[in-house]
């Protein structure tokens, strides 16, 4: 009676946090290594090389079963002033398991070429596979469930991007489609995926030969199913050295209901030397869970291929 207790409560929990799944990859600080396109299709073809970025995520790391996820993106021009990226990823939240893709297509419009004014329009594919992992339960017969609510889902993104000289401002919104509920209680589950946010900063450097660069941002997201938002006041500073660069910096995150109360403060460092980039990430949590994880690292590698191959302003 007793197993049979326990296996109901963790399919209660296992239901609990299908519903909590947002059904895309979490975003944290990924984007802020030099990684945009990994937030916005618009970013899709930014660039006079082809981008390509490996990603890793260990949340709450000491905490059995933390979310884990992995992703590939790269984006690359096509044509004069367009852009085609794509990301494959695979998440990981204790027994839940999603894993999916996004085929991102964006154009980049000249307003202004003496100015460096560029308008950016893009969009996104995407294709999620989400389902429990039940082969580690097992019910008070010994014997497997057999429901593990395996669920396909597909969605769009949309976005704008202005670029005006050093400023940049993006607003977006993912997973314009509800949801598919057929494998869900639509009683108890929210069928709004919707969420909006904006990307928005500022290079500051003292002239254009400047090696020394400060670059404030901040990320706002909104989620239309339960109202709740978040935001990421960011820093970077940059030192050129020719083609290469270094940066250091930090990322604060917080509710917006709490703002003196951060969910995380995370320093910032990466490289880019020659065609290879890396980037790593130390998020320190400053909430309850503290007290059983070390925190959360992002580490970031990638390679920029062929550079050169665009001469349009637009997609520098």
């Amino acid at each position: 009676m007793l197993k049979k207790t326990c296996f109901l409560i963790l399919l209660a929990l296992l239901a609990h946090g299908a519903r909590g799944q947002e059904l895309t990859i979490p975003q944290l600080s990924q984007y802020i290594a030099d990684n945009p396109f990994l937030m916005s299709p618009t970013y899709a073809g930014i660039g006079d090389h082809i981008k390509v970025r490996l990603n890793g995520l260990t949340q709450w790391v000491g905490i059995e079963d933390a979310p884990d996820t992995q992703t590939l993106a790269a984006d690359a021009r096509i044509g004069n002033r367009s852009g085609l990226g794509m990301l494959l990823y695979n998440d990981s939240n204790g027994e839940t398991k999603q894993r999916g893709a996004r085929v991102s297509f964006a154009h980049h419009l000249v307003l202004d070429r003496y100015d460096d004014f560029f308008l950016s329009l893009g969009i996104s594919y995407n294709f999620n596979q989400f389902r429990i992992d039940v082969e580690n339960f097992t019910d008070f017969n010994g014997q497997l469930p057999t429901d593990d609510k395996a669920t396909t889902n597909h969605n769009f993104d949309l976005g704008a991007l202005i670029r005006y000289n050093k400023f940049y401002f993006s607003v977006n919104a993912s997973n314009i489609l509800p949801k598919n509920l057929e494998q869900f209680n639509p009683v108890f589950e929210p069928n709004t995926l919707r969420n909006y946010y904006v990307y928005t900063g500022y290079s500051i450097s003292k002239n254009k030969n400047s090696k020394l660069e400060l670059e404030p941002s901040v990320f706002f997201q909104w989620f239309e199913s339960d109202g709740r938002s978040v935001t990421d006041l960011n820093a970077k500073f940059r030192f050129h050295d020719f083609e290469d660069y270094y940066y250091v910096g930090a990322t604060y995150r917080f509710l917006n209901d709490q703002l003196g109360k951060p969910l995380y403060i995370a320093p910032i460092a990466g490289l880019k030397k020659s065609n290879f980039y890396f980037g790593y990430s130390y998020q320190v949590i400053t909430n309850e869970i503290l007290g059983y994880s070390t925190g959360t690292h992002v580490v970031t590698v990638g390679m920029d291929l062929f550079q050169g191959i665009s001469n349009c302003r637009c997609m520098y």
